[in-house]
Protein backbone atom coordinates (compact mmCIF):
# COMPACT_ATOMS: atom_id res chain seq x y z
CA UNK A 1 0.00 0.00 0.00
CA UNK A 2 1.82 3.54 -1.34
CA UNK A 3 0.91 6.48 1.00
CA UNK A 4 0.37 10.00 -1.12
CA UNK A 5 3.61 12.48 -0.34
CA UNK A 6 1.33 14.50 1.73
CA UNK A 7 -0.21 11.74 3.88
CA UNK A 8 3.58 10.66 4.73
CA UNK A 9 4.62 14.42 5.56
CA UNK A 10 1.61 14.89 8.19
CA UNK A 11 3.02 14.76 12.20
CA UNK A 12 1.55 11.73 13.72
CA UNK A 13 -0.63 12.24 17.38
CA UNK A 14 -0.19 10.11 20.25
CA UNK A 15 -2.82 10.04 23.07
CA UNK A 16 -2.05 8.82 26.42
CA UNK A 17 -4.97 7.12 27.72
CA UNK A 18 -5.53 7.59 31.77
CA UNK A 19 -9.53 7.51 31.84
CA UNK A 20 -10.11 4.70 33.95
CA UNK A 21 -11.20 4.85 37.64
CA UNK A 22 -8.59 2.56 39.24
CA UNK A 23 -10.46 0.86 41.04
CA UNK A 24 -8.18 -2.09 41.14
CA UNK A 25 -5.24 -0.09 42.14
CA UNK A 26 -6.86 2.32 44.75
CA UNK A 27 -5.31 5.36 42.94
CA UNK A 28 -4.90 6.83 40.25
CA UNK A 29 -2.53 5.18 37.98
CA UNK A 30 -1.51 7.95 35.97
CA UNK A 31 0.19 9.32 39.11
CA UNK A 32 2.09 6.25 40.58
CA UNK A 33 5.86 6.65 40.13
CA UNK A 34 8.81 4.30 38.65
CA UNK A 35 12.30 5.53 39.10
CA UNK A 36 10.87 9.06 39.71
CA UNK A 37 8.87 9.79 37.31
CA UNK A 38 4.59 9.05 37.21
CA UNK A 39 3.32 7.11 34.94
CA UNK A 40 2.16 9.36 32.82
CA UNK A 41 5.45 11.39 32.54
CA UNK A 42 7.21 8.30 31.83
CA UNK A 43 4.68 8.07 28.71
CA UNK A 44 5.03 11.50 27.69
CA UNK A 45 8.66 11.44 28.05
CA UNK A 46 8.74 7.95 25.35
CA UNK A 47 6.28 9.85 23.07
CA UNK A 48 8.71 13.00 22.22
CA UNK A 49 9.93 11.52 19.05
CA UNK A 50 9.91 14.00 16.36
CA UNK A 51 7.53 12.36 14.29
CA UNK A 52 4.41 12.74 16.71
CA UNK A 53 3.92 16.60 16.63
CA UNK A 54 0.34 16.23 18.74
CA UNK A 55 0.08 14.74 22.73
CA UNK A 56 -2.74 14.47 24.29
CA UNK A 57 -3.66 12.76 27.96
CA UNK A 58 -6.99 11.80 28.07
CA UNK A 59 -8.10 12.00 31.57
CA UNK A 60 -11.64 11.09 33.18
CA UNK A 61 -12.79 9.83 36.52
CA UNK A 62 -9.55 11.93 38.12
CA UNK A 63 -9.11 14.24 35.55
CA UNK A 64 -9.20 17.05 38.47
CA UNK A 65 -6.69 15.57 40.29
CA UNK A 66 -4.28 14.47 37.48
CA UNK A 67 -4.38 17.68 35.35
CA UNK A 68 -3.50 19.39 39.43
CA UNK A 69 -0.42 16.93 39.53
CA UNK A 70 0.61 16.67 35.82
CA UNK A 71 2.47 19.53 34.10
CA UNK A 72 2.73 18.12 30.89
CA UNK A 73 5.32 19.64 28.50
CA UNK A 74 4.14 20.06 24.46
CA UNK A 75 0.90 18.22 25.41
CA UNK A 76 -2.68 19.12 26.27
CA UNK A 77 -5.08 17.75 28.60
CA UNK A 78 -8.08 15.62 27.24
CA UNK A 79 -11.36 15.36 29.63
CA UNK A 80 -13.47 12.20 28.47
CA UNK A 81 -16.83 12.88 29.59
CA UNK A 82 -17.50 9.31 28.92
CA UNK A 83 -15.10 7.47 30.88
CA UNK A 84 -17.75 5.05 32.19
CA UNK A 85 -18.21 3.76 28.61
CA UNK A 86 -14.24 1.89 28.99
CA UNK A 87 -11.11 2.40 27.40
CA UNK A 88 -12.72 3.30 23.48
CA UNK A 89 -14.33 6.19 24.98
CA UNK A 90 -11.16 7.81 25.90
CA UNK A 91 -9.62 6.60 22.84
CA UNK A 92 -12.69 8.64 20.34
CA UNK A 93 -12.16 11.88 23.14
CA UNK A 94 -8.61 11.91 21.69
CA UNK A 95 -9.21 11.96 18.02
CA UNK A 96 -12.15 14.26 18.33
CA UNK A 97 -9.67 16.43 20.01
CA UNK A 98 -7.56 16.55 16.97
CA UNK A 99 -7.36 18.80 14.06
CA UNK A 100 -9.30 17.45 11.28
CA UNK A 101 -7.41 16.14 8.03
CA UNK A 102 -3.70 17.32 9.85
CA UNK A 103 -2.28 13.80 11.05
CA UNK A 104 -1.23 10.95 9.14
CA UNK A 105 -2.08 8.48 12.40
CA UNK A 106 -2.49 8.07 16.33
CA UNK A 107 -0.29 6.28 18.90
CA UNK A 108 -2.03 4.93 21.67
CA UNK A 109 -0.32 4.22 24.79
CA UNK A 110 -2.69 2.98 28.15
CA UNK A 111 -1.24 4.56 31.12
CA UNK A 112 -1.22 1.13 32.80
CA UNK A 113 1.69 -0.32 30.34
CA UNK A 114 4.35 2.30 31.23
CA UNK A 115 7.22 -0.14 30.63
CA UNK A 116 8.14 1.23 27.21
CA UNK A 117 11.20 2.90 26.08
CA UNK A 118 11.26 5.55 23.19
CA UNK A 119 13.43 3.44 20.99
CA UNK A 120 10.33 1.05 20.75
CA UNK A 121 8.03 3.73 19.90
CA UNK A 122 11.01 4.71 17.22
CA UNK A 123 10.49 1.32 15.82
CA UNK A 124 6.99 1.44 15.72
CA UNK A 125 7.00 4.81 13.84
CA UNK A 126 9.58 3.75 11.61
CA UNK A 127 7.67 0.28 10.84
CA UNK A 128 4.33 2.74 10.13
CA UNK A 129 5.84 5.20 7.53
CA UNK A 130 7.92 2.29 5.73
CA UNK A 131 5.15 -0.32 5.42
CA UNK A 132 1.94 1.35 4.61
CA UNK A 133 0.39 -0.45 6.88
CA UNK A 134 -3.27 0.57 8.50
CA UNK A 135 -1.96 -1.01 12.27
CA UNK A 136 1.05 -1.33 13.24
CA UNK A 137 1.95 -2.91 17.01
CA UNK A 138 4.21 -4.93 18.89
CA UNK A 139 4.43 -8.01 20.08
CA UNK A 140 6.23 -10.59 23.05
CA UNK A 141 6.83 -13.99 22.56
CA UNK A 142 4.01 -13.97 20.18
CA UNK A 143 1.48 -12.03 22.44
CA UNK A 144 0.24 -8.35 21.07
CA UNK A 145 0.34 -5.76 23.47
CA UNK A 146 0.71 -1.73 23.30
CA UNK A 147 1.04 0.85 22.04
CA UNK A 148 -0.45 0.26 18.54
CA UNK A 149 -0.56 3.18 16.03
CA UNK A 150 -3.44 3.59 13.78
CA UNK A 151 -3.18 5.32 10.41
CA UNK A 152 -5.89 8.32 10.14
CA UNK A 153 -8.44 6.73 8.02
CA UNK A 154 -9.14 3.94 10.33
CA UNK A 155 -10.39 7.25 12.81
CA UNK A 156 -14.11 6.73 11.59
CA UNK A 157 -14.16 3.02 12.53
CA UNK A 158 -12.90 3.79 15.66
CA UNK A 159 -15.02 5.94 16.13
CA UNK A 160 -18.06 4.23 15.87
CA UNK A 161 -16.44 0.92 17.22
CA UNK A 162 -18.68 -0.83 19.74
CA UNK A 163 -18.32 -0.02 23.40
CA UNK A 164 -18.46 -3.22 24.16
CA UNK A 165 -15.37 -4.83 21.74
CA UNK A 166 -13.43 -1.50 21.85
CA UNK A 167 -10.66 -0.63 19.67
CA UNK A 168 -10.36 -4.42 18.97
CA UNK A 169 -12.74 -4.47 16.39
CA UNK A 170 -10.96 -1.97 14.16
CA UNK A 171 -7.98 -4.54 14.34
CA UNK A 172 -9.87 -7.69 13.75
CA UNK A 173 -12.13 -5.89 10.65
CA UNK A 174 -8.58 -5.32 9.38
CA UNK A 175 -6.25 -8.44 10.11
CA UNK A 176 -4.20 -8.42 6.69
CA UNK A 177 -3.55 -4.57 7.21
CA UNK A 178 -1.79 -5.39 10.76
CA UNK A 179 2.09 -5.28 11.00
CA UNK A 180 3.38 -7.11 13.96
CA UNK A 181 6.78 -5.70 15.21
CA UNK A 182 8.23 -8.45 17.86
CA UNK A 183 9.98 -6.87 20.73
CA UNK A 184 12.14 -8.05 23.73
CA UNK A 185 10.43 -5.06 26.03
CA UNK A 186 8.16 -7.26 28.13
CA UNK A 187 6.55 -4.20 29.27
CA UNK A 188 4.16 -4.51 25.85
CA UNK A 189 2.48 -6.87 27.62
CA UNK A 190 2.60 -6.23 31.36
CA UNK A 191 -0.88 -4.95 31.91
CA UNK A 192 -0.26 -2.98 35.42
CA UNK A 193 -3.59 -2.28 36.70
CA UNK A 194 -3.52 -3.74 40.33
CA UNK A 195 -0.93 -3.48 43.19
CA UNK A 196 -0.24 -7.30 42.79
CA UNK A 197 0.98 -6.78 39.06
CA UNK A 198 2.60 -3.66 39.88
CA UNK A 199 4.71 -5.69 42.05
CA UNK A 200 5.62 -8.19 39.88
CA UNK A 201 6.35 -6.06 37.03
CA UNK A 202 8.40 -3.66 39.04
CA UNK A 203 9.51 -5.41 42.74
CA UNK A 204 7.57 -2.14 44.24
CA UNK A 205 4.24 -1.73 45.83
CA UNK A 206 2.18 1.59 45.26
CA UNK A 207 4.36 4.72 45.88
Amino acid sequence: MDLPSSAAQLPLAAAILAGGESLRMGTPKALLRLSGKTFAEHLLEVIGHPRIGIRRVVAGAHAEEIASSLQPVNAEMVVNSEWRQGQLSSIQAAIRSLPQGQTSGLVLCPVDHPLVSAKLIAQLIEAFDSSGKLIVLPTFGGRRGHPLIFRASLYPELLAASAKIGARQVVWAHAAAVLEIATDEEGVVLNLNDPAALKRATGSMIV
